[in-house]
């Protein structure tokens, strides 16, 4: 998988190389460009992982992009205006990932997002402590968290 990841970098530098013009947009489009071609080169290869993880790992990030967006705008829509919409409050979390570096993404993941922050992780690794700035339903709130990021997260990881 790190193979084709390194090929798929190659031919869009390549890409960028050949058209002479060092934009995002272009280095996207040849990263693009490179994954089809590698992955009509390895249609009938036995690993198919990498052509299933970069459109996870694509959708998981426009994802997060979109929740940081609205979790922002709630943030500021509650500092502008005189009357405060928060109800803070502390989750205990169960989760799913096992290993140290899935704990630690999905961790850092939540912190990013305003209005949530990482307090502890428990000891045996399996519960975390989330502060809450809008905790209105707990359970609503933990179960978007398990079925939108840790899933997704997971889905990518594993």
């Amino acid at each position: 998988m790190i193979k084709q990841f390194l090929m798929n970098l190659l031919l869009s530098f390549i890409w960028v190389a050949l058209t002479g013009s060092m934009y995002y947009t272009n280095f996207l489009f040849g990263f693009l460009l490179g994954f089809f071609i590698l992955w009509v080169m390895n249609r009938n290869e036995v690993d198919q992982r990498y052509f299933y993880r970069v459109p996870k790992t694509i959708s998981f990030l426009f994802f997060f992009l979109y929740q940081m967006i609205i979790a922002n705008l709630q943030v500021a829509y509650d500092v502008i205006t005189p009357k405060y919409f928060f109800k803070p409050g502390i989750v205990k979390y169960k989760m799913d990932a096992k290993s140290d570096f899935e704990i630690n993404l999905l961790s850092t993941f939540i912190s990013l997002t305003p209005g949530t922050l990482i307090l502890d992780i428990s000891e045996d690794k399996k519960i975390l402590y989330i502060h809450v700035m809008y905790l209105h339903d707990k359970q609503k709130f933990m179960t978007e968290l398990k079925n939108n990021v840790e899933r997704k997260l997971l889905e990518i990881l594993r």
